[in-house]
């Protein structure tokens, strides 16, 4: 989320520290509390309840104050200990700008990363001086505080009082009823800590150059619901792909999910990995052509960027070297579901890696097998493509017009199936265990000591789009 310049301008204007600070002109409040089990407490000191019907001048010198530093749940070693891996101490440190962060979910970062950068930051610090009468007096002084500096029990975070403006410059969704329905219609499970959406093929998880709507700003649009604060992503899935996609609903939560899609990976690349007992298992079902030499296997092949075309576009090769820096370690288990006499085949798909195009990858260039609708890594295939005879399909209506069947956003989930000229991406995340991040969160505000290796894990199955509902029925006719 950008900053508008008007605002910043405002921040900054506003924003000049005192020369010297007392108990006075001290605003003392929290911007924003925390929600559920993860909740900071608000604090308002008597300097705010005072009027003292000062002007301006003196408003400048106001303070917006955090909530003193506590001993809380770090969600990175939550991360950790759901995965079942140590933590460094430095790890369990908690840093200035996660303080702000986790305070004052409604801050962009990129806000909370500008104060920082430009010294607009405060700590209060303690400071013994020596009086007229040779008695020592301690006095309050606000010291800068960098984006990484530790705290301590008891510290408190001062921003600039005019942080509380940003709330006036709220974005309208942009969204009609029928768009909001939509999104809210994808939805597969939510509790405080997650929300768990069925992912349309079409649709981008990420904004970005020319793209209008993508999934993390209309959640942020549509599903916040009672929370201050937007959904975050946590993991990715390509555009032309479909089916889970787990966004935290708070940064703790979010941060939680994504040490433990981390520690998963960077696990996965020993080699006494057991898949079943993994606590993030994620299965994919994909349509194939062709069919693997073997009904199921495991495919350890590191992957590595090129780039082609004069450096305007780049890929995903299979890379042999692994020693090379580059290269990153990818694995992918895969069993056949069902193989058609049309030349076609349904696996299932477990990456134990989450790199970048890893299944459509490991399909094309590994198995040999490249999935129906990719024509970046399958074009060759795809060249010789011969749609299924007529006479071999149940005629629908859907294929005849496409355009009834419109979604918002301008999607259209029926068209596209194997029975289309021209079929689309047939690769749907289909399933995914992990962690009850907010089982594991009410747990660990009863006692610290909560044995977490006995939680029991979510599971979440998302139905295929409907051209690919489609292609399995036609392969079961």
């Amino acid at each position: 989320m950008l900053v508008g310049p008007n605002l910043l301008r405002r921040l900054l204007r506003s924003s000049r520290p005192p020369a010297t600070h007392g108990g006075n002109g001290l605003i003392v409040s929290a911007f924003h509390q925390l929600r559920y089990h993860y909740s900071t407490t608000n604090e308002l000191s008597a300097e705010h309840l005072k009027d003292d019907g000062n002007s301006e001048k003196k408003k400048k010198n106001k303070w917006f104050t955090l909530p003193p530093f506590t001993k809380t749940v770090n969600a990175s070693v939550l991360g950790a200990k759901l995965s079942g891996k140590p933590h460094s101490k430095a790890a369990n440190e908690t840093t200035a700008v996660k303080w702000v962060m986790r305070c004052c979910p409604e801050l962009p970062r990129s806000l909370v990363q500008k104060l920082f950068r430009l010294r607009q930051v405060r700590r209060e610090s303690h400071v013994l001086e020596v009086a007229g009468d040779g008695c020592q007096v301690q006095t309050v002084q606000l010291k800068r505080v960098g984006a990484k500096d530790a705290l301590n029990i008891g510290d408190r975070i001062f921003l600039p009082f005019s942080v509380r403006e940003f709330r006036e410059e709220k974005q309208e969704s942009g969204c009609t009823e029928e768009e909001l329905n939509f999104i809210r219609g994808l939805e597969l499970y939510k509790d405080p800590a997650i929300i768990v959406l069925n992912k349309p093929p079409g649709m981008p998880v990420q904004g970005g150059i020319g793209i209008k709507w993508s999934l993390d700003k209309l959640a942020a649009a549509c599903l916040c619901f009672d929370y201050s604060e937007p959904p975050r992503l946590v993991h990715r899935l390509d555009r032309d792909s479909s089916g889970i996609l787990v966004m935290g609903r708070t940064q703790m939560s979010a941060t939680i999910l994504h040490s433990v899609f981390r520690e998963e990976t960077n696990d996965a690349s020993k080699d006494d990995v057991d898949n079943e007992k993994r606590i993030l298992q994620k299965r994919y079902w994909a349509l194939v052509i062709g069919s693997p030499r073997r009904p199921k296997g495991m495919i350890v092949a590191p992957l590595r960027k090129v780039v082609v075309d004069d450096g305007k576009s780049d890929r995903i090769t299979v890379f042999d070297n692994s020693q090379i820096v580059s290269s990153q370690r990818a694995k992918t288990e895969y069993q056949v579901i069902k193989t058609t006499s049309h030349g076609y085949t349904w696996l299932e798909l477990s990456p134990l890696t989450g790199r970048k195009h890893q299944l459509r990858v490991h399909c094309a260039e590994v198995l040999g097998t490249p999935i129906v609708g990719d024509y970046k890594y399958g074009w060759q295939a795809h060249r010789r493509w011969q749609h299924l005879p007529e006479s071999d399909l149940k005629k629908s209506s859907n294929d005849k017009c496409p355009e009834e069947n419109m979604l918002p956003f301008g999607l259209n989930m029926d068209s596209g199936s194997i029975s289309a000229k021209r079929p689309r991406l047939h690769l749907h995340c289909r399933e995914m265990i992990f962690p009850n991040v907010s089982q594991a969160l009410q747990n660990l505000q009863l006692s610290t000591d909560h044995d977490l290796s006995k939680l029991k894990s979510l599971e979440v199955v998302a139905p295929l789009p409907s051209y690919m509902q489609k292609s399995w029925d036609i392969m079961n006719s």
